[in-house]
Parts: C-alpha cells; structure tokens; sequence
C-alpha cells in the first residue's frame, strides 16, 4: 500500500539527477490530502467542534495541540497517516481526552517507527559511494528493494575514511556502522576490494539498515541494539550464513589489510 505521506528524498540517495525547485523554501514532504481529511473527521467527530488538522515533519514533537478561539489545532507527524485502526483511535483519545492508555499506545506507536523521523544532524562533507571495486549506492538500492520494498527513503551511505597503516595487527576490525543522528550508514573501506564479494557488502549493508528499522530495547539497565527481532530479521538476509562463513575464512585477511 502507497504511503499516505512521503518525505522529498535527498539527491545523494539516487543516481539519477532530482530538481526540486521548491525544496529550500518550500514543504518537505507530499501529503495525501484524503488521508489527513480522514484523520481531521475523526477529531471533529471525538469532539464535536471544528478542528485543524496539520501533519508535519518534526524531528522532536510528534503530537501537539491547542485551542484557539474555539477551534482545536492538532499538529501530528506523517507517520500518523499510515497508522492502524487501533493507533488511530489511541491518537485521537489521546488528545481530546487526555487518556493515559492511549498516550501509552501513541507512545510505543512513535517508538516503533522512529526510523520515519528525519535526521537531527546533517552529514557534513561529500559523501564517497561509488568505490574502485563496489559502488555503495547500488548496493543499497538493491537491499532496500529485495528486501525492505523500497520503504527505506532517507538513510544515506558512504565508504569510511582510510585510516593511517598500522605497526601491528589490528584485534578488532569494524566493518559497518550506523549514525541514527545523520541516517548515515559508513562501511569500511577494507571492503572495497575485488577479493570481497558483492554479497558480503551488501549483507553488511542489510545489517545496518536494520539498524535504522528495528529499535534497541533497555533491558536491566543497558540497551540492546541487536534484540531477538533484530537477530530474526537479519537471518532473512539470503546470503545469511554464506555470509558468516566468508568472513570468518577471511578475518585474518580483513584485519591485516592496510
């Protein structure tokens, strides 16, 4: 099902050249305007007096609302227009009744998908996709489309920076990451080399954009990036334990690189 809302994409997210002539003054984002109509009836008829209804693209408040001379103005992210039956009533509970089970409801509904809340940091500098042996962009293109139905529109990517050469063997070595703040997923360079397989980059790719898509949860204290979910979902990826295995006949190679 089409999304009843959708964010500009960034230009650096495809080859092919976007011009948005609008994009620096004007809105950010599409709406289905009979989407949002559908969403405002069911505050007007909750509380039986005219209603605004704006949906936006805020990176902190997610609902807010006031009265002004008599009209209730409801400000709600984009998300909300996608929500399921059951969110929705929550939502419109929460606000005109100020009910603490929906605004629980509302909560864990905004938690579940705060991979949908645009970056609240820039990424600063040029961003390297296309490598002397993989090209980080198609690689991404192609996972988001196998396996996330093209749904992942804001998450950037590039090659990590080359590091100063070691005096000894590396113990460690990290060959991705992701940066909630800038939805930016950097892999290292070790990978962009002819003897790394395709698959093995797109896999590590995969892995972070699952970052991006499944929250962390707190257990006793400390938070758990890779929760059962997570470790399900990864598991998806076709090339799973192909994958495990080729990194683990060649971590040796991996760490000694330069």
């Amino acid at each position: 099902m089409a999304s009843a809302a959708v964010r500009i994409p960034d230009p650096r997210l495809t080859q092919l050249p976007l011009h948005f002539a609008s994009i620096a003054i004007g809105p950010q984002i599409f709406i289905h305007e009979g989407a949002r109509q559908a969403l405002e009836r069911r505050f007007v008829a909750a509380c039986s007096g005219p209603v605004q209804l704006a949906v936006t693209d805020n990176r902190r408040h997610m609902v807010s609302h006031t009265r002004a001379h008599g009209t209730l103005q409801v400000r709600v992210h984009m998300m909300f227009l996608d929500a399921p039956e059951r969110v929705l009533e929550a939502l419109v509970r929460y606000v005109t009744e100020d009910d603490r089970a929906s605004s629980q409801v509302v909560g864990e509904y905004i938690d579940a998908n705060s991979f949908r809340i645009r970056a609240t940091q820039p990424v600063l500098g040029p961003l390297r996709t296309r490598g002397r042996a993989h090209d980080l962009l198609a690689v991404l293109s192609d996972v988001n489309e196998k396996y996330f139905g093209g749904s992942v529109t804001d998450v950037l990517v590039t090659w990590g920076r080359r590091t100063a050469p070691l005096d000894r063997k590396r113990e460690t070595i990290k060959l991705g990451s992701y940066s909630a703040r800038e939805r930016l997923v950097r892999v290292h360079p070790v990978l962009d080399n002819d003897w790394v397989p395709r698959y093995f980059v797109a896999y590590v790719v995969y892995h972070e954009l699952l970052h991006h898509l499944v929250p962390s949860i707190r257990d006793g204290g400390r938070t758990v990036l890779h929760t059962p979910e997570f470790q399900r979902r990864e598991r998806e990826y076709r090339h799973y334990e192909r994958a495990l295995e080729w990194e683990k006949k060649h971590i040796d190679r991996l760490l000694r690189w330069r």
